[in-house]
């Protein structure tokens, strides 16, 4: 399993992953490229909306490339965590929480992207007080604001997203 730096995936967030990083460093890449050139023809570039708004756009893609690369090279596939009660990334955390009953991914957002479900990193105080324990656990941390606050475990289980 992986340690608390890497990333951890299911295979169908890598491959989603993969696939927009293919289409956003391939043909839409050149579509960038293409109204930035159609833009700088159209004359004068300092008054042209058009050709900053597609540099804006083409910086911002680059920047998406240079994190999915990143991500997709130190990423830990797997289908899914070992179902053995234990909080680690890829579980999907069912617990109370200053009197409030939630659930969560405990993992990097990439891993239920789209899914409509809350994804807590490993590095957020909550998800290292919690990683490491089971199911009925209950742990305390020290939240941003100084307070200490209890978690009490009710269900861990693999986030098959």
């Amino acid at each position: 399993m992986a340690n608390s730096g890497t990333p951890w995936l299911t295979q169908e967030a890598y491959d989603r992953l993969k696939n927009e990083l293919d289409h956003i460093s391939g043909p839409y890449r050149q579509e960038i490229v293409d109204r930035i050139e159609a833009a700088r023809d159209e004359g004068d570039l300092k008054e042209n909306a058009g050709y900053h708004a597609a540099r804006e756009e083409q910086s911002k893609n680059e920047g998406r490339i240079q994190e999915l690369k990143a991500l997709l090279e130190n990423a830990e596939v797997g289908e899914s965590a070992a179902d053995d009660g234990i909080v680690k990334p890829g579980m999907l955390v069912e617990c109370k929480l200053a009197g409030n009953t939630m659930k969560f991914v405990l993992g990097s957002r990439e891993i239920a992207e789209g899914a409509g479900v809350d994804v807590y990193s490993v590095a957020s105080p909550l998800g290292s007080a919690i990683e490491g324990h089971k199911a009925g656990d209950t742990v305390s941390y020290k939240a941003p604001n100084g307070k200490d606050i209890e978690v009490e475990l009710i269900s861990v289980v693999p986030y098959n997203g």
